[in-house]
Formats: C-alpha cells, structure tokens, sequence
C-alpha cells in the first residue's frame, strides 16, 4: 500500500469492500513499540447494524488488517472488519 500521511485520514469515510459505509475514521490505534498500526476507530454510520462488529463504547474497532485501499474512502475487508475468520461464513 502506498504512503498516506495521518493528517490525510482524519474524518474520512470508511467503507465495505460490498459498498457498505460502515461511518467516518474517527481515530487510529498504533503500536507504540513497533509502529504498527493495529485498529481503525470507527464512528459508525446511523443506518449500519452494528451488532456483529467488535465495538468500544459507540465506537466500531476494525482490525487495520481489514484495510485494503485508502483512496478517497477507506475501504475494508467486510469479513475481516468484522474479526471474523473466514472459515466461519
């Protein structure tokens, strides 16, 4: 994935990779030690179910593993922004 500066990400909208506008990058969590980035905190959109995605208070937390472009959306895996494996469809 290409370089994207933090400042380029603040309040943007985060999408399923089937279309489904999960709501806006509301923060991001990152490993002090290594500098990995680890979640994306999502304040969902008022239409989503959010009921089968991990959350923190009102807050979706969607693995950065889920990520697969950042464009003029943040587009994710929908299976994995869940944090569900794949073998459990």
């Amino acid at each position: 994935m290409a370089k994207v500066f933090a400042k380029n990400l603040s309040n943007k909208q985060v999408m399923a990779t089937d279309g489904t506008e999960l709501g806006i990058l509301n923060n991001i969590v990152m490993d002090g030690k290594t500098g990995e980035l680890e979640d994306l905190i999502v304040k969902p959109d008022i239409g989503l179910d959010t009921s089968k995605y991990q959350k923190d208070g009102q807050y979706l937390i969607v693995p950065f593993e889920a990520v697969s472009a950042i464009k003029d959306y943040i587009v994710v895996d929908k299976v994995l922004a869940k944090g569900l494996p794949y073998d459990r469809l």
